[in-house]
This record gives structure tokens, sequence and C-alpha cells, in this order.
């Protein structure tokens, strides 16, 4: 049996097709109505000079660009002097102490009707050696299994819980 030849595609709108991938390289962040600097809270010791959306956004950053502490800051920095915005940016130390107690604010969408949730879970293995060093040397310790759950809304496929647990936990006494 032959394989089917390969679909080819001809661009006939350069212009357009140019357009659509530059379109597709840029990125639009909106800054200016976020409160970059936080509230005096009135509580004892040096409160904070950053908010909580800044540092949020900061990580945001990080993670989205998979930088260290150290070129994040350097990045939201450029990122601020871009947009012509004259803001102090957190340096690594306080973007890494304060990520411990962050409360990250995630939005929510409701259901318009009727919440379907299929709830699934999943082992990943967190501790122990790899597979290769296994094969290799033996097993040197106990591999460590967590199990994850999930509830997903079936209608518009969003995360709805996770849950850890360790790997006796079955999914019917977690889905309460």
């Amino acid at each position: 049996m032959s394989k089917p030849p390969p679909a080819r595609y001809r661009t006939t709108n350069w212009s357009s097709y140019n357009a659509a991938l530059r379109k597709r390289g840029s990125m639009l962040i909106w800054v200016e109505e976020m409160a970059w600097l936080a509230p005096h809270e009135g509580r004892l010791g040096r409160p904070p000079v950053f908010s909580d959306a800044a540092i949020q956004f900061c990580l945001s950053i990080k993670v989205l660009f998979k930088l260290p502490l150290r070129q994040t800051a350097g990045m939201v920095a450029s990122l601020l002097r871009l947009a012509g915005l004259n803001w102090s940016v957190p340096d690594f130390s306080t973007l890494c102490r304060r990520q411990k107690t962050l409360v990250v604010q995630l939005p929510y969408r409701l259901a318009d009707g009727p919440l379907n949730l299929l709830v699934d879970s999943t082992g990943i293995k967190f501790l122990g050696d790899g597979e290769w060093q296994t094969r290799k040397h033996g097993p040197q310790s106990r591999r460590q299994w967590r199990k994850v759950h999930l509830a997903m809304d079936t209608a518009t496929s969003d995360i709805r819980a996770v849950e850890f647990t360790p790997s006796s936990d079955g999914d019917s006494p977690i889905l309460p």
C-alpha cells in the first residue's frame, strides 16, 4: 500500500501571509490600569513596595518565557520602558521572597447551566532514581508516587478542580 502524496499549499497572497506571521509574533501587554505599587496595610514591619498584581505579572513573564528571576526583572524593566512607564521593577530577591506567599487570582467562568464534570486521576513519580540509573546501577531507593485528580468541565474543557493525594487514594473519596 503506497502513501498518499503530501498536500502542497501554495501561497498566493504574500502580503497577508507575511502580515499574519508578524501578528503571530506580536505581544500585547496591558499594564497601565494595574495597581503597581502596594497600598499601605497598617501592619507591623516594612510594608511591601509592589502590589501582588505586580509580582504576579513578573512571575507570569518568568513562566511564559522560561527565565530565571534576574532575567525576568530585566525583561519586565525593558517592557515597562517600551511602554513608556517610569515604574520601578522588583528585584530578584523580592520576587523570590514574595512568590512563596502570593495568592494567585485565576479567572473563573460561571457555567450557564448544570455542571457536568469528568473526574480522572493520573500518577506522577516525584522522587526516586531515573529509569536509566535504575537499569545501570540497580534501584537505590523506593520510588514515590502521588496521584493528581482532575475535574474537567465537559462543556468548556476548563479544569475546575485539582487535588494531589498519596498514591493509595482513589477518585471516589476525593470527588466531594
